[in-house]
């Protein structure tokens, strides 16, 4: 960590000495680590944006219809009666996501979050391309609003309302699922006054977010910036500076031909503020694991090419823990490491168990409420029930018919003796279980009903029945 006291700091990287926004213009990133990044970042775009477009079974591949409490992952659907297995899925990602902020740090930011490949893949990109690198960009912010200025500026907040507004529409995909957007879309805006507005709302707010708030997002609205606080520690690897090789016995100091650093005591660390310059959170890597710092790499890029050119080894920043720096010790499979493993397979063994043993139709079977049981002729014992028959999957379940199969009886629907549950739907309906006296034990009995498509038996459900206590 370095020795120079004056650049530790009690405040967020972004908030100047009076507290206002200090407006981070970062240099333009290049290496080998931002050429890995690009890759990950464009297969993870087009992911992003074909995902809710793509079906699996008919079956969209990601949905997050939360208003309908309808959830499809990876292409299994999820209905409000999966809502356990829905909750077990987010439970195993965020431990995913704990595991490896453990082993590797805040990774997920630098590499797999939205936020950031958006802002860093996208947007930056066409500013790097509309206002030039670091130095253009805060000159154009200093100069007055003249004709350059008024245009570039034009020109970027247009194609960034653009980009936003392809991406609601992706959003929106997300939430109501993509064959009810290309429906909306067909019949025309008009038609859907309150879609369009809520696709506006979400465009004004990316277009926010990626104009203006950006880095902000990551350094204050993002919980999980705070999480990393609570699951680093000194053998988690992350982007680190090298304070044992870059400070050595005298600290940094600047770079002069022929010197000969390491007779003077003097660290590699040249003290050329480029790794701060293109940091896109505005942080000094040199001062230690910081909040701001999402693990992006770009510090480790800019440093090595200084390291290159000054004739120094790379490595000055890079992936490492903190025990590897000051004690040289490796990455080791470590205790709390493996609990999160332990942890995390079990759950995903459960979930991958209950998606197995869990029906493709679903049946509820309950009592009208506020009603007793009928005595009818012959010694009949009458119920009147709801049911709800839940279809998950794209198929049509036809020739639907209910059977008793825990005791003799009869079941009578109010409707048709046969129906059939839509594709990704449900049925609804009363029927009325009839049971002879001499079969029932007690006041209230539990039967069991099977559901049947055809001659199949696809479900069979649980109820109470309800008899007079003189007849147990």
């Amino acid at each position: 960590m370095s020795q120079d006291k004056e650049n530790f700091r009690d405040s967020i990287g972004t908030i100047n000495e009076e507290g206002k926004r200090a407006w981070v213009f970062p240099k333009k990133p290049s290496g080998k680590w931002y050429s890995y990044r690009k890759y990950v970042s464009y297969f993870l775009l087009v992911f992003l944006l074909l995902a809710p477009f793509v079906k699996i079974d008919g079956n969209q591949f990601l949905m997050f219809n939360v208003l309908e409490r309808r959830f499809n992952i990876f292409g299994f659907p999820f209905w409000p009666q999966d809502f356990h297995l829905f909750v077990i899925s987010m439970i195993i990602g965020v431990l995913f996501i704990a595991l490896f902020t453990v082993a590797f740090g805040r990774i997920f930011c630098g590499w797999m979050c939205p936020q950031t490949i958006f802002l860093e893949m996208v947007f930056r990109r066409i500013e790097y391309w509309i206002d030039g690198d670091r130095g253009a960009q805060i000159k154009l912010d200093r100069q007055p609003w003249n004709a350059e200025k008024i245009r570039k500026r034009t020109t970027k907040w247009i194609i960034f309302f653009i980009i936003s507004f392809v991406i609601a529409n992706v959003f929106l995909a997300y939430l109501i699922g993509s064959d009810r957007l290309i429906q909306y879309i067909t019949d025309g805006p008009l038609q859907h006054i309150s879609t369009m507005v809520s696709l506006l709302i979400f465009t004004a707010v990316f277009f926010w977010v990626f104009a203006w708030f950006r880095e902000q997002v990551c350094i204050i609205a993002c919980p999980y910036g705070r999480m990393q606080g609570v699951l680093l520690d000194n053998k988690s690897i992350i982007v680190a500076y090298d304070h044992v090789r870059g400070e050595a016995e005298n600290g940094r100091k600047k770079f002069r031909k022929n010197e000969d650093r390491a007779a003077l005591g003097h660290g590699d660390c040249i003290d050329c503020f480029q790794c701060v310059n293109v940091c896109p959170t505005g942080i000094d890597i040199r001062n230690g694991t910081q909040l701001e710092c999402v693990n992006c790499t770009a510090c480790i890029d800019e440093c090595d090419t200084i390291m290159e050119k000054v004739n120094l080894p790379k490595g000055l920043i890079r992936y490492a823990s903190e025990d590897e720096i000051t004690k040289k010790e490796k990455f080791k499979f470590t205790p709390r490491l493996k609990g999160y493993t332990a942890v995390l397979t079990i759950l995903t063994g459960i979930l991958i168990g209950m998606l197995f043993l869990r029906n493709d139709l679903e049946a509820n079977i309950l009592r009208l409420p506020g009603q007793l049981y009928e005595h009818k002729e012959d010694n009949i014992i009458s119920n009147v029930y709801t049911y709800k028959l839940v279809n998950k999957t794209t198929k049509d379940v036809n020739d639907v018919s209910f059977k008793l199969l825990s005791h003799q009886g009869t079941i009578k629907l109010v409707r048709n003796e046969d129906f059939r549950v839509p594709a990704q739907n449900l049925a609804e309906g009363t029927l009325f279980i009839e049971i002879n006296n001499a079969a029932i034990k007690s006041d209230k009995e539990k039967i069991k009903i099977g559901v049947y498509s055809g001659n199949e038996l696809v479900e069979t459900t649980m109820t109470a029945f309800l008899a007079p206590r003189s007849y147990q």
